[in-house]
Parts: C-alpha cells; structure tokens; sequence
C-alpha cells in the first residue's frame, strides 16, 4: 500500500515514516523543509535500509497539490503532519499560522475527494482542550477557546475535516490528538532537529546541555502545581508513531465505529517542567544551567490525557518511559554535535 505522509521530514512525521516503512508500506514523503531537514531523509533511509520517495512541494499552492495527485493516482492514504506548530510563534505570526494550516488542509482533502480516497488520519494536538477543567482529559471534553492561533488552527482543521466527513459518506478519518512528543530513534539517526531557538522543552534541556544555549528558561513558576511550574503529558515519539500506524491500519480494515474519529495520543502522567529537568539530570549527569521566568503567551496550567478510549478502541498503548524518552533525547543532542564538529 502506499501512504502519503506530508511533513514526513518532520519529527513526527519522519519517525512515523521509519515505523510505515519497516511494516512494509510503500512511502512517498511531501515536505518543503521549512521546518526540516533533507539529512533525515539520510536518516531514515539508514534505519530502515528502504528509500522513500520523496517531493519537496509547498501545499500551499493547489496547482501543485493537484499535480502532485496526477503523478501518484495509486496512494491509498494520507498521514497530514505538514504544518507551523510553535504555540508563541503562532501568538507573534497568527496569519502565517492560519494560511501554512489550514489552505492546506484544504487544498489536501479537494484533491482526496476529486479521486475517492478516503483514509485519512490528521495531526491534531491537545491544544484544542486549551485549560481543560477536568483533569486527565477525555476526547469528550469541551473544546474550549483556544490559548492561541496555532491551537485555534487544530480545532478548526477538527471541524473541516468532521464537516467534510459528514458530506462524503465513504471518507474515513481518525484525528489524533496528541500531548507533548519527546525524544528521539533509538538510533539516534532522526530526532527533534528545531530550525533556529527551539519553542518545546526538550530541545531546549539538550542543547543547554550541551553548551548550544547558555540557559534554560523556565517560563512561569507560580502555577498551581506542586512546585509551580507547567504540567504537561510528554509521549515519547516512537510510541507516537506507533499510534499513527495503528490508526492508519484501522481505517483500512475498517474498524471505525463512525467516519471520523478522535483519539487522545498520551501517556496519562502528567510531569512538571522541574521535574523533566531533574529526570534528565539524573539519566544524563548533565547538570542543567536554568532561569525561571515569567509565563508565556498561549501556555496552559496542566493538561495530561486520559488514554483509555486509545488503549481501548485502537489497541494502543504508551509503551516508554520519561526517563528512555529523554536518554534517547540526548543521544541525539550528542550526535548533531558529533556532526557538526566532523563539518568543522
């Protein structure tokens, strides 16, 4: 079968291609490495020792997207990752947010219907919770205003492809909604590879740790949490990617209780900043130089998921640890800088 994973250069989107391939899907890759890099293709290549098709196009434009569907009638689902994802960027460039997530969404699903291809699986966040009330969060929560464009462009993106799932009755989409991913291949051959100041804790932990940055912030430490700093539910990406093939296998075989669908991608733990902090000085022995500082636009209190609908409906479950999700995280973060001193 083959499967279109757009963004697939991506952190998401390229360890999940790793996880496509080495079960014997067939891979065509779109991304326009605005937030990626060609090397992961290297990455991925080496891992799975399979050689993905690969197109650098920008969804933004529906000629090209319309193109692109020509020269590949055969793809029989779409995995969409491809999109602007740094909740305080989207607060600083919310026009940017909503043209990069939600045109092409669009552009994407009119090409699907033009050719009756119906498997769909969408790259949806937690964000659309904004502060939930009740925590861990169930798929049943309220959906909320959101904190921030990028937030707001997941909910909307939601209601597109609900609405367009209600209009054709033989499309089928599952949305996953996930939590914070962190982590990296245990290969250490793809990873979180941020363009520039990374917006996610993580990245951020690791290259403080290896003397990229000179410190970490800690934005807000009067939250009302233990010790005052955010809560969130960190995933380690391949348990991630894991999740998408899962999804991607229920809609083929055509498990879906109805056409559309949500799921809560998580762990169902929630851990503070301060804590992954000293978690990852325990793994690594790397003691961290941080500040705290004061909250960041669009950043909800807490948010951890209740899992039971995935564990359940999809068979999935969270298989690994903080402490193996930031271990890995690290081997990473010595390996870019293992690279970048043999370019040197």
């Amino acid at each position: 079968m083959k499967i279109l994973v757009t963004g697939g250069l991506g952190y998401i989107g390229s360890h999940t291609v790793v996880q496509l391939l080495q079960n014997n899907y067939e891979v065509i890759i779109i991304d326009n490495l605005s937030n990626s890099s060609f090397t992961t293709l290297e990455g991925i290549c080496s891992i799975t020792n399979k050689s993905p098709k690969f197109s650098r196009l920008d969804l933004r434009n529906p000629l090209k997207v319309q193109q692109f569907f020509d020269e590949h009638p055969d793809i029989q689902g779409v995995i969409h990752f491809a999109a602007s994802k740094a909740v305080g960027e989207s607060v600083e460039k919310p026009l940017l947010y909503y043209e990069n997530n939600l045109n092409t969404l669009v552009f994407l699903l009119q090409e699907m219907r033009r050719r009756n291809l119906n498997n769909f699986i969408f790259s949806s966040s937690c964000t659309v919770y904004g502060q939930a009330d009740l925590l861990p969060i169930g798929e049943n929560a309220p959906v909320k205003t959101a904190e921030s464009p990028y937030g707001n462009t997941k909910q909307i993106g939601e209601e597109i492809i609900k609405d367009f799932s209600k209009s054709e009755n033989q499309f089928k989409a599952i949305a996953l909604r996930y939590f914070n991913p962190i982590g990296a291949h245990p290969s250490a051959r793809i990873g979180e590879l941020p363009m520039g100041v990374p917006q996610n804790l993580v990245p951020f932990i690791t290259q403080t740790a290896i003397g990229k940055r000179e410190k970490l912030s800690v934005f807000g430490d009067d939250y009302d949490t233990a010790d005052g700093t955010a809560i969130r539910d960190y995933i380690h990406v391949m348990d991630l990617a894991e999740a998408h093939m899962v999804a991607l296998e229920r809609l083929i075989k055509g498990k879906q209780a109805k056409n559309y669908e949500v799921f809560n991608i998580g762990t169902g733990k929630g851990s503070s900043v301060m804590e992954v902090i000293r978690v990852f000085e325990k793994v690594t022995g790397q003691a961290l130089n941080y500040v705290l500082t004061s909250r960041r636009p669009g950043d909800v209190e807490a948010a951890f998921a209740d899992t039971k609908k995935a564990n359940q409906e999809l068979g999935w479950k969270a298989k690994h640890s903080l402490e193996e999700a930031l271990t890995s995280a690290w081997a990473w973060e010595k390996r870019l800088a293992e690279a970048e001193k043999n370019e040197i």
